[in-house]
């Protein structure tokens, strides 16, 4: 005897948190050619860098992103942040299935190519 399967409303609930979300928009964002990796300090003492910050606010199955990035000089700002766009709802979307409804960027840092070292 063969076991009927189970229709999908009785087969539980999934639940994605924001911290996925924007985990998801931040590695999308990094990914875009153009951003960079900020140096993150503290007192004065340089601790390693860090790529874009994300808040997310998820209801129901769609998200609103934000974003904070750095990007690379003299990389044209409004093409970067034309693909993030794009690139992190379709990302979102791909994993998650949430719909975004809207990523607002700031650009928060305009950083050289390579980072100077101090001695």
């Amino acid at each position: 005897m063969s076991q009927q399967p189970v229709p999908p409303e009785d087969r539980g609930t999934l639940h994605i948190a924001d911290a996925v979300v924007r985990k998801v928009a931040q590695r999308t964002a990094d990914l875009v050619p153009g951003t960079a990796r900020a140096q993150r300090k503290v007192a004065g003492v340089g601790i390693g860098t860090t790529g874009s910050t994300a808040k997310v606010t998820c209801q129901g199955n769609e998200a609103e992103v934000q974003l904070d990035i750095a990007v690379h000089y003299p990389t044209p700002i409004r093409p970067v942040v034309a693909e993030i766009r794009e690139r992190v709802i379709d990302e979102v979307a791909r994993i998650t299935a949430y719909r975004v409804r809207g990523v607002k960027v700031t650009v928060s840092a305009l950083l050289p190519e390579t980072q100077a070292r101090v001695e």
